[in-house]
């Protein structure tokens, strides 16, 4: 399946009906697992890539280090499409993001508007839009349907915002009108405010879960109920292996 094959297939996956689970991987070893367990995609994390690597989440990785990981989980799951976590784009202008995502075997990428690398300000509502409104269209310049799920960090800054739930439909309109093929209100705090989203929003909706305990919105069962998109582990199937890793080898100290 060729680069172009793999996007549109990612794409069509996010519409199919059904709610779309994404686990994160974050090396070789953990992609070729996750796709031996029947998923049709995979996604990876910046935070458990950062782990795997002994290097910082929050862009202390730099973009080069990020698409090593990228390159390497790409060419051990070669058929199956992955999308990949690349922060609020490492300062790295569209097209040349874009370029080299693809070049590193990817077809997707969520893109955040909190700038770690400017001291953790958030993008204006437009600047973001603008940011990924420019991916897009260096996407469909290049001929590839990349599927750029734009982030707001609103529900993670909530003390900061009056009014945390119009302010993310706010940003995340402004990012589905200017081409995000999903938006990623990470974070959101219920159910209720989970429904908010998907009924105020034109597309697709990501949500963060965790495996082993569900989101704050519910379970898998409750998230289809809902009608969530997509759902994606952020760190915590890292998280949760860890906790297993250390009772495992606990005994034969």
């Amino acid at each position: 399946m060729d680069i172009a094959a793999r996007a549109r297939a990612l794409l069509d996956l996010h519409h199919t009906g059904h709610t779309l689970v994404l686990p994160n991987v974050w090396d070789a070893w953990s992609a070729r697992a996750v796709a031996d367990a029947g998923f049709a995609a995979l996604s990876i994390g910046s935070h458990p890539l950062a782990d795997s690597r002994g290097q910082g989440d929050h862009e202390e990785m730099t973009l080069a280090d990020a698409l090593d990981g990228v390159r390497r989980i790409c060419a051990a799951v070669p058929d199956i499409p992955v999308t990949a976590d690349l922060e609020s784009g490492y300062g790295t202008e569209p097209v040349e993001l874009i370029e080299r995502l693809l070049e590193a075997g990817a077809v997707g990428l969520n893109i955040e508007d909190t700038v770690h690398s400017e001291g953790g300000r958030m993008r204006a509502v437009a600047e973001h839009a603008d940011y990924i409104g420019a991916l897009r269209r260096a996407a469909d310049e290049a001929g590839v349907d990349v599927v750029v799920n734009a982030r707001t960090d609103v529900f993670l800054r909530a003390a900061e915002i009056d009014d945390p739930v119009a302010e993310a439909l706010t940003r995340l309109r402004a990012c589905e009108e200017a081409g995000a093929r999903c938006v990623y209100p990470v974070g959101a705090p219920s159910a209720g405010v989970v429904r908010e989203m998907v009924e105020g929003l034109s597309g697709p909706v990501n949500v963060i879960a965790n495996p082993r305990t569900g989101s704050a919105a519910g379970t898998l069962e409750e998230l289809r109920a809902l009608g969530v998109h997509r759902v994606t582990f952020g760190p915590k199937l890292m998280q949760e292996l860890t906790t297993d890793l250390a009772a495992l080898v606990a005994a034969w100290r």
